[in-house]
Parts: C-alpha cells; sequence; structure tokens
C-alpha cells in the first residue's frame, strides 16, 4: 500500500534523522530542567498506531484498559486514513477522539501531521502509547505531541533499530510475549513505579488478554447473504469457502502463491458438489480475485466477492461461511471477531506472537530453523528473497484442513 511504502521511506531517512536531532534536544531540556518530571497518572491518553488493521484487532485489550483508568471520553487513537475502518467498527474510542493522517502524497501527509501535532496539544494529550514497536516515525510523532509521559519500545543493549531515547517510560521488546500481550503491556508500563527498568516487571497473569467477539447486525449479514447468492446465482445452501489470497504489500514474504489457491479451489469443487468458494480482498485486489475465481473455474461455484463489501458486511460474510483460508494478514484477525473457522497460513512470522485470537483460529506454520526472519528487532526487514517457509505449506494440507473444519460444522 502507497502508506506504507511512504512511511518506510520517510522512516528510513529523516525517522533516523529526525530521531538524532530530537534525541539531543531532548537531553538539553533535561539539563535546563530544574525538577523531575511529574510521574502523576496520566488523564488523557493517545495511541499511535498508523499501520495494520489486523494489528488494531490485537490492541483492543490495551485501549480498554486505558478506557478503565481515564474514561473512554478522554482516550484518543492517532492512524492512517486508510487504516481508520477497523476503530469504528469496534468503537474503541469515540470517533470523535480518532485523529487520521492522510497519506495521498507527501505534501498533504505532512500537512495532516501538523494538524494532528495542533491537535494533541489542543486537547492536552498527556500521555502517547507508541504500538508501531520500533518504527521511527511514530517516537518522533509521541515527542512532539507534548505529553509529559510517552511509553514506547526502547532498545537498550539489542541490536535493533536505533530510534534515539524520546520515551520517558522505556519497554524492552520480550520476543516470547504475544502482541495481544506485548500492547497491554505498554499501557500498563504507564502505572508502574518510578525508577523501574525495564517496564515492565510484573507476571504476564496480571496481563492477560479477554475473549471477545463482535455482534453482527441482522442488516450486515443480510447484505452479505444477498451478495453472495447473486454472485452464485442461486440460494446459499451447501458450505461457503472464502479464500483471501492477499498479504500485505510490506510483507509479500508472507504470500502464498496464487496458484495454490487456484489448486485448493478446484480440488474443493472437485471433491464437495454442494460446496461454493468466494475470494475475497480489498478494492485493489479485485482484478486479481477475479482472475483466480476465473481460474478455479466451474462458475458460478467459483466467485469473487474483492472489493464488493464494507468492512462490516465482510465479519458478516465470514458469520455466513464455513471456512477462511488466508495468508497472515488483516482479515485472519478479522475474522477472530466471528466464529468461522480461520485457517491462517504462517511462514516468515510466527504465530507464536502474531496469530489470531479469538474465533476459532486453525494455524498452518512449517516452523523452519529460519522462521521468524520478520521481527521487531530487523525492523521486520528480512534478508530472505525465498520463502521456502510458504512454498513447504502443500495444497494437501490446507485441504484436509479445510475438510477437517467442514465436518466440524461451519458459522453458519
Amino acid at each position: 500500500m502507497a502508506s506504507q511504502k511512504l512511511m518506510r521511506w520517510a522512516d528510513r531517512y529523516p525517522g533516523w534523522l529526525l530521531c538524532l536531532v530530537l534525541t539531543w534536544v531532548r537531553r538539553l531540556e533535561d539539563l535546563l530542567r530544574s525538577s523531575q518530571r511529574s510521574r502523576e497518572a496520566p488523564r488523557r491518553i493517545l495511541f499511535i498506531k498508523l499501520i495494520e488493521q489486523g494489528a488494531t484487532v490485537l490492541a483492543r485489550d490495551a485501549v480498554w484498559r486505558a478506557t478503565e483508568r481515564v474514561g473512554r471520553e478522554n482516550v484518543f487513537f492517532c492512524v492512517f486514513a486508510e487504516n481508520r475502518a477497523i476503530l469504528d467498527l469496534l468503537k474503541l474510542v469515540p470517533a470523535a477522539n480518532v485523529i487520521q493522517i492522510d497519506t495521498g502524497g507527501l505534501w498533504r501527509m505532512t500537512l495532516d501531521i501538523v494538524r494532528a501535532l495542533a491537535r494533541f496539544r489542543r486537547e492536552k494529550i498527556d500521555a502517547t502509547v507508541d504500538m508501531e514497536f520500533m518504527t521511527r516515525a511514530p517516537a518522533v510523532l509521541a515527542y512532539l505531541s507534548g505529553a509529559r509521559r510517552r511509553v514506547g519500545l526502547h532498545r537498550f543493549t539489542a541490536e535493533a533499530p536505533y530510534r534515539g531515547d524520546l520515551m520517558t517510560d522505556r519497554v524492552q521488546h520480550n520476543p516470547y510475549l504475544h502482541i495481544n500481550e506485548a500492547y497491554t503491556l505498554l499501557v500498563e508500563s504507564l502505572y508502574a513505579p518510578a525508577g523501574e527498568l525495564p517496564l515492565r516487571k510484573v507476571p504476564v497473569v496480571d496481563i492477560a488478554t479477554r475473549r471477545h467477539s463482535y455482534e453482527i447486525s441482522a442488516e450486515d449479514r443480510a447484505r452479505a447473504r444477498n451478495l453472495v447468492e447473486a454472485a452464485v446465482g442461486r440460494p446459499l445452501e451447501g458450505p461457503l469457502v472464502l479464500l483471501n489470497p492477499n498479504a500485505s504489500d510490506l510483507l509479500p514474504l508472507r504470500k502464498w502463491e496464487p496458484e495454490r489457491f487456484v489448486a485448493l479451489g478446484r480440488r474443493l469443487l472437485e471433491t464437495r458438489a454442494e460446496l461454493s468458494v468466494a475470494i475475497t480482498g480489498a478494492p485493489s485486489e479485485r482484478p486479481a480475485a477475479e482472475a483466480i475465481a476465473e481460474r478455479i473455474g466451474t462458475a458460478p461455484r467459483a466467485v469473487s466477492l474483492a472489493g464488493k463489501t464494507s468492512l462490516p458486511e465482510l465479519l458478516a460474510l465470514y458469520s455466513l461461511a464455513d471456512v477462511l483460508v488466508t495468508n497472515d494478514s488483516g482479515p485472519g484477525h478479522f475474522a477472530s471477531l466471528t466464529d468461522i473457522h480461520n485457517i491462517v497460513l504462517f511462514g516468515p512470522a510466527t504465530p507464536r506472537l502474531w496469530g489470531p485470537r479469538g474465533g476459532r483460529p486453525h494455524v498452518i506454520w512449517a516452523e523452519l530453523a529460519c522462521s521468524p526472519c520478520v521481527n521487531v528487532f530487523n525492523h521486520r526487514r528480512s534478508p530472505c528473497t525465498d520463502n521456502v517457509c510458504m512454498q513447504s505449506i502443500t495444497v494437501d494440507r490446507v485441504y484436509e484442513e479445510v475438510l477437517r473444519c467442514l465436518e466440524e460444522g461451519g458459522s453458519s
């Protein structure tokens, strides 16, 4: 996506320089400050999570913890405009408290950043939670927000990307902690005793997360059913299997090849006469999704619904379907809000940290010795050019898992 590429460029060049310069500004301020910065509990908390709607699903517990502490009206969220939909869907914060940045070009993004920084100060934000891990841009936003408390990851002695020393509450990344808990840990670190380093020294059970689901409206469910029935040309009676071939352009290593989705779809339709297959995806993926549906053949039993649903309608579609097969990407987390059998294919990232929470997840991971090669410490920039981890997941393996899920019973 354009915003992700732009963010990477900004992070790699101006981001590095800004972190360096602002770190020296901060140290000068510390020398001139006559007293220690206040450790009072925050009253208005800003989350900075610009990209990846799927990861925002994993951030729910962290936001709810903040809400319990300061009240829903005092929690804010900064996000790229194109990733706002999941916030509105989950109603994590009041709509008026979502501060979005348009990424439709460098100048437009710059102007929106300036507006966002002005809004942070106007709202008297006194604490920020940087949820982008070792990315530099959110650390810069946090520092320039004027918040007196800023919590986020710090590399300490690790060989991780440089992002300066801009946080007042520095957390050490734990590569053995699921991201769901890692996000919650950031919020809890705002309430740690003074002098605790690195943050936080609490049992994992104290930051255990809760299981939640999303309530689908009757209207969205009816629209999703009408969409499927119009596409297949008949009432929806037999099993419906959804295939999501996309993975973020930011991490193409996560993709299971389209040819394998085609082979999987063909095999399912050949062996289950009552079954239908639908390809899902964003509007930008519509041509590729339609090509996959056409290659699977046997129309209208194989159709493309890519770009035809809003996010609420997509979740309603999950509630109607029996099985979803997806690369490690946002839909795997969206599906965790429903009861669909959710088969997620992992490769260069690990499900131990990024696996979906909730719903009925089924993870397939070759778990090669080189995986995960995409992680916080390398800024998720892997040296790999041959994703054997994804190639090792065979069509037979996924096909067998789909059949097992169908035998167990779907969500419709």
